[in-house]
């Protein structure tokens, strides 16, 4: 507890029935309010202690939201294939649970019933299964690190496994009898990607739960420590060049996306889905760290760009805080560029990678907020990045850089043009063999240079902005 009180909340989905709540042996009194719960008990429980109560619950739960919530359907042999999917609408639609991000339980067993001849397959360590003599056998799981609630994961199924090792780490594989072949040759990646990841940002955060891949029939989701895939068993995303510039068809780009997630997203969580960003901004710029430990930083950078076309810039990245809020599909793509402006701010790799490995070890395993996240790069980074942060997070626009050509010969008149009052950030300008860095503000400076409006150029691969040249 962390107060003393004598009620509870928890969320159960009002498609599903509350059957009865024991503590110990005595039933407890419940009201229901739509999807809450208020569980009234018969002394005051005291902060700081630990209490259990065992729920009952049954019914059919409505398929909602993107994947479904939770599906019962059929592979194509004809055996059953359940799976659960539940960001966004909440896991309250499967199973009762108190239904936030900002607290997050720091351990969990897993044991699901299902009949013999399937498998089932969760989140963390299989513990093992026991056959209960009824046609029946249960599976059980143990997570041994916090996990939020939309990451815990049921998938059943005519599963076949395959493993690797990494070092230490295994690295169990499912796919459907039907697919296992496909499913050899594609999660093959696997292994290269956790490589790349662990370059960047130290060891994979679950160890002791290990690595898994899971065929499922939706098109994948970052499960903690169980990744489910359903991208075609091809490159891309579902047969598609994800950025088209001829870069994501060398990966799967599930596979990439959805295992960034164990260090952003599962290990380091977003207290409130306002900030969202922290997991799907971080995940996108992963995207590209992985091409950049593939392939070089000219690739890396040709895929982020390539990113831009999806971009609206209709509404602020950072969601209303506190009412469940969508936030706009631009955290991931304007996010990522976002960051990686930041890269070229700091203008020293070096530096910027240590940055990234110390933001992540400092954070792991805690859910947090976008000021936590500016803290601490304006800490370590020994620059204001406030104004920086807050335009691309909790503005619409982008800043736009202001050029004015033809006040004075050889010079050009530069500002920008943001939201922030106080907004200013470097830009390289000039010639690509050639950059200057100017440090312009929001009120006019100037320059000189040889080149004329037409030759004068700016580095936009390298920061997300507009461009007004007059």
């Amino acid at each position: 507890m962390l107060k003393d009180d004598r009620r509870i909340q928890l969320d159960l989905s009002e498609a599903l029935q509350i059957d009865r709540i024991l503590y110990g042996t005595a039933p407890l009194k419940f009201e229901r309010d739509t999807a809450a719960v208020f569980i009234d008990f018969p002394e005051t429980l005291h902060s700081g202690q630990v209490y259990s109560i065992d729920f009952y619950y049954s019914g059919h739960p409505s398929e909602t939201g993107r994947f479904g919530g939770i599906t019962f359907k059929k592979d194509t042999s004809g055996h059953d294939w359940i799976n659960t999917a539940c960001e966004g609408i909440g896991a309250s639609v499967w199973w009762p649970n108190k239904d936030q991000w900002r607290d997050e339980v720091e351990n969990m067993d897993i044991s699901v019933a299902i009949p013999n001849g399937l498998v089932d397959v969760s989140n963390g360590k299989f513990v093992g299964k026991t056959d209960l003599g009824d046609g029946y056998t249960r599976w059980d799981w143990r997570v041994h690190y916090p996990i939020n609630n939309y990451d815990v994961s049921l998938n059943i199924g005519n599963y076949v496994q395959f493993s690797e090792q990494l070092g230490d780490l295994n690295l169990d594989f499912f796919a459907l009898s039907e697919d296992l072949a496909k499913a050899k040759m594609q999660f093959a990646q696997a292994k290269g990607m956790l490589e790349a990841y662990q370059h960047y940002f130290g060891p994979y955060p679950f160890p002791e739960d290990g690595y898994k891949l899971i065929e499922a029939p939706y098109s994948g989701m970052e499960h903690q420590s169980a990744v489910t895939y359903g991208n075609l068993f091809q490159n891309g995303y579902l047969g598609r060049d994800w950025t088209g510039v001829g870069i994501s068809p060398r990966f799967d780009f599930i596979i990439i996306h959805e295992s960034a997630h164990k260090w952003f997203g599962n290990s380091v969580t977003a207290a409130d889905p306002s900030d969202m960003w922290i997991h799907e901004a971080w995940a996108t710029y992963l995207e590209s760290l992985y091409v950049e430990y593939r392939w070089g930083k000219a690739d890396a950078m040709k895929y982020l760009n390539g990113y831009k076309p999806k971009i609206h810039n209709l509404r602020p990245i950072i969601a209303e805080h506190g009412v469940n809020a969508d936030p706009t599909e631009d955290q991931y793509f304007k996010g990522a560029l976002m960051l990686n402006t930041m890269r070229s701010v700091i203008d020293d790799d070096a530096k910027w990678w240590t940055l990234l490995y110390n933001f992540y070890q400092h954070f792991k395993y805690q859910t947090i907020s976008s000021e936590d996240v500016i803290s601490y790069f304006n800490q370590q980074s020994g620059v204001n990045l406030t104004p920086i942060f807050e335009q691309y997070l909790r503005h619409a626009k982008i800043p736009r850089l202001e050029l004015l050509f033809g006040e004075a010969m050889g010079m050009v008149m530069y500002k920008w043009s943001a939201d922030e009052v106080d907004f200013s950030m470097p830009m390289r300008v000039g010639s690509p063999d050639h950059w200057q860095i100017i440090y312009p503000t929001t009120s006019w400076n100037s320059m000189q240079t040889s080149l004329d409006k037409d030759e004068f150029e700016v580095a936009t691969d390298l920061y997300y902005v507009d461009l007004n040249k007059q």
